[in-house]
């Protein structure tokens, strides 16, 4: 397998702990913590916990997406400004991320997702009562917030309580979870709004919130594998520095909000194409259009067989080039082609994620959370710039101005990942001289 997904020269992957030598046999304490993998107790519980807060998070994040021009009717919106109830709620994650990861460094994993999920929750409940678009922006923008504290220290969680070998599949169930949470809101919603309107849509989505945030309650387990730190603004500004420091973290990052830009554009902007001609489809069909993302759950859980075949970066170029062939695609004006574009859009978005923020998970040797954090931040900024830009390339150039957004943001994953790829022969060129002078000098002082 290659060193790292987009060509580090090295990877550091923490080793499972393990039995003190000196330790008695028949003392369990004396084992250091157990780390979850399949087929050991615990883990089913905590997939499925973690699958169910992936779909919280998704179904409460983008749950206005499928709406928006249920949204912009209502309140005599353009496509750019009802866009802002998605890209508040992503920018905002984007920006609270980072101190959420650090609260959670003091006080646990489990206790900052527990409280980040039951917040956006409540919020939630209340979005469907928003009085104007500005309030429902600001609303949404707390609720964005609020989720802040689930993504990084849902994959801090899995870095420190599974085996590193299990890693890449136990987030690719996670962001599963994601893809699920992200189709049921928007065919939920699409649905209900087309039968009772875009507020009795919001309310289900909180309902379906509530379900999954008790499931998560009492299925989570424990941490086996967590220290509480301090909350030093230093030395957490040292800690972000090092990630921001290290150049593999730093194509990941960008790789994860460029991906995110393709995924938050098309998805923004594609329920405005097809309720006008030459579609022209109902509100609960536009919702139905979500199923695709059941091609992403598919695809996000297969990523670690992607990498055990072929390696990070061939994981990364398969994706980048599924998602480019299903944005060309998605041009056509018959319904199969786009339903097909979609499709290959998605399939690519998911798996390239999965690999990118498991290698981050991976790489990170210290400050986990944190550099999760940073790649989170990157994404959701990713998400909540397509969004925008997708809207006001829709605006000016229509279907193919979004397209054309999305693949300027494909030609960037290729260009990171091609020079990433290029760093790593450099780096074994430079380190094949230095293996030669040393076998030569030993044979030197054997003769």
């Amino acid at each position: 397998m290659p060193p790292a997904s987009t060509g580090a020269s090295t990877l550091t992957v923490a080793a499972s702990p393990q039995p003190s030598p000196v330790a008695a046999p028949a003392a369990p304490a004396a084992i250091a913590p157990e780390r979850l993998e399949p087929g050991r107790p615990g883990y089913r519980r905590m997939s499925f916990a973690l699958f169910a807060a992936g779909v919280a998070t998704f179904a409460l994040l983008y749950s206005t997406q499928a709406l928006l021009p249920a949204v912009s009717a209502s309140f005599g919106a353009t496509a750019g400004q009802a866009s802002w109830t998605v890209s508040a709620a992503t920018g905002a994650l984007a920006l609270c991320v980072l101190p959420m990861s650090a609260l959670s460094e003091r006080f646990g994993r489990r206790q900052m997702m527990t409280a980040s999920l039951v917040v956006a929750v409540v919020v939630g409940l209340f979005v469907p009562f928003a009085p104007s678009l500005g309030w429902l922006i600001a609303l949404r923008a707390v609720q964005g917030a609020a989720l802040a504290g689930l993504p990084a220290s849902a994959m801090a969680y899995l870095a420190e309580e599974v085996r590193p070998k299990a890693l890449v599949a136990a987030i690719g169930l996670f962001v599963a979870g994601n893809s699920i949470g992200g189709m049921s809101g928007r065919i939920l919603t699409g649905w209900i709004a087309q039968l009772w309107g875009w507020r009795a849509a919001l309310g289900a989505v909180g309902l379906l919130a509530v379900a999954c945030a008790v499931v998560f309650h009492f299925m989570i387990p424990r941490a086996r594998n967590f220290t509480p730190g301090t909350l030093n603004p230093k030395a957490l500004a040292k800690t972000v520095g090092g990630h921001l420091a290290d150049p593999l973290l730093r194509r990941l990052y960008a790789i994860g909000a460029l991906f995110m830009t393709v995924f938050g554009a098309v998805y923004t902007v594609i329920g405005y194409r097809l309720v006008e001609a030459p579609f022209n489809l109902p509100q609960g069909v536009v919702g139905s259009i979500f199923l695709v993302y059941l091609v992403g759950t598919v695809s996000s859980a297969a990523a670690g067989k992607l990498v055990a075949r072929l390696g990070r970066r061939g994981a990364l170029y398969l994706a980048v080039s599924t998602t480019a062939a299903g944005l060309l695609l998605s041009l056509a004006d018959q319904l199969v082609a786009v339903l097909l574009g979609l499709v290959l859009i998605t399939a690519g978005f998911f798996a390239g994620h999965a690999v990118a923020s498991s290698s981050v998970s991976r790489t990170a040797k210290k400050g986990r959370a944190q550099a999760s954090a940073l790649y989170q931040s990157a994404y959701y900024l990713g998400s909540s710039a397509g969004g925008t830009l997708g809207a006001v390339a829709f605006h000016a150039g229509g279907w193919a101005g979004t397209v054309s957004l999305g693949l300027l943001a494909v030609l960037g994953v290729v260009s990171i990942t091609l020079y990433g790829t290029r760093a790593a022969r450099a780096e074994r060129r430079r380190q094949v001289p230095v293996v030669s002078v040393q076998h030569r000098g030993m044979a030197s002082v054997q003769n």
